[in-house]
């Protein structure tokens, strides 16, 4: 090979060098100038490595819980007390009847149910093993089954040791669990309602969130801003047809469920697509908040996709939401899906009502509210 080829060559090689790093220096500015991208490479991971680490315990304790206590008696104490020593049931409600025990379990305020018997110091004095109810929403079958697993040998036990110098042969009462609403533990019936949630979570937030921005990006905005409308008539005019979308979604799902995993419908559908509609508006309305902020479609993807996340992580539909710290329990208090993953898992497996469930309904309505006005004002902005 001559002087001059070897010359070339090398020249060539340099310039292969030079050229990729002139795109290599371009690509690192232009995702330095994408605050949004830079923010995901740094955030996606810290968020779920704390998530993870810090929120997610598939083992909850201190679960909420009501006793019902038909004579107030030693013994009685005995057995809440041994209870709360397991570091599971945190004993909240001391109630009085048998319907606001049942009131307690329907709205899901408690997970876990004890009723004390009458008469029940006097058997066990006399060696009649009375029996003690435990009542379990069995929704969330993870949550409930470490709890019962561990009832019945640590309160009798306690109680044991209290009655007598050593453990007696024979337990002196007997402890009877009831799982209420999903008596088989399917993880089906605590997955599939929950999925309804979950998936129109993702499509609303997705469409929505590249609305505006696909109107910038097609070079159609500035034909829509000639119109004689309203910032508000815009949005509107932009959800509405995503709330029919998400209705389709729904019914889609539940049908599914029904038809081949057997979910039963046991609360009122018309309840159940009143309150969808409140969660499709919130997750509509978010997702265009973000399509303001959004330069391009990846942006509003990426957003999307990034409260996506904690939504997933910590609304209780892949892990027990009770046996999350109290901090994150407060974050999912603030986010739609938390709220919904209750309506629906409540309407379809406990037959609740809207009295059961108005926590819930209100937590909707205020959030969809709040996301409204955020986008509305977003999109003023946006206009000016």
């Amino acid at each position: 090979m001559s002087a001059a080829q070897t010359d070339r060559r090398d020249r060539a090689a340099s310039g292969v060098l030079w050229r990729t790093w002139a795109m290599l220096v371009k690509e690192f500015i232009q995702l330095r100038r994408d605050r949004v991208s830079l923010a995901m490479i740094v955030v996606l991971p810290v968020m779920q490595l704390l998530l993870f680490g810090y929120a997610i315990n598939t083992t909850p304790h201190h679960m909420p819980a009501a006793v019902l206590l038909q004579e107030d008696t030693d013994l009685g104490r005995s057995v809440v007390k041994a209870m709360e020593n397991t570091a599971f049931f945190d004993f909240i409600y001391l109630v009085k009847t048998e319907d606001e025990f049942d009131d307690l379990l329907q709205s899901g305020k408690v997970l876990f149910g004890v009723e004390i018997p009458r008469g029940f110091e006097r058997g066990v004095r006399r060696g009649d093993q009375p029996a003690i109810l435990v009542a379990a929403d069995a929704t969330d079958p993870v949550a409930a089954s470490s709890a019962l697993a561990a009832l019945a040998q640590l309160a009798q036990t306690a109680l044991a040791h209290d009655l007598n110098a050593g453990e007696p042969a024979v337990p002196p009462f007997e402890v009877r669990t009831h799982a209420r609403y999903n008596p088989a533990a399917s993880s089906r019936l605590n997955i599939v309602p929950g999925l309804v949630g979950a998936i129109l979570t993702m499509t609303m937030l997705i469409f929505t969130a590249l609305s505006v921005t696909r109107e910038v990006e097609r070079g159609t905005m500035e034909s829509l801003l000639s119109m004689p409308i309203t910032p508000v008539e815009i949005m509107l005019g932009k959800i509405i047809p995503y709330v029919m979308v998400g209705f389709v979604q729904a019914s889609l799902i539940v049908g599914i469920g029904v038809t081949l995993f057997g979910v039963p419908i046991l609360g009122n559908l018309f309840l159940l697509a009143g309150l969808s509609t409140l969660f499709i508006g919130a997750n509509l309305a978010i997702g265009y908040t973000f399509s303001t902020i959004a330069q391009n479609q990846l942006q509003a993807l990426q957003m999307s996709m990034m409260f996506f996340l904690p939504n997933i992580l910590l609304s209780g539909f892949m892990f027990p939401f009770a046996g999350m710290p109290r901090w994150a329990q407060w974050v999912g208090e603030c986010l739609p899906l938390t709220h919904y993953i209750r309506i629906v898992r409540a309407i379809l497996l406990k037959g609740s009502t809207l009295h059961n469930m108005r926590y819930d309904a209100v937590g909707l309505v205020v959030l969809m509210l709040i996301a409204m006005t955020i986008a509305v004002s977003r999109f003023r902005r946006t206009l000016d």
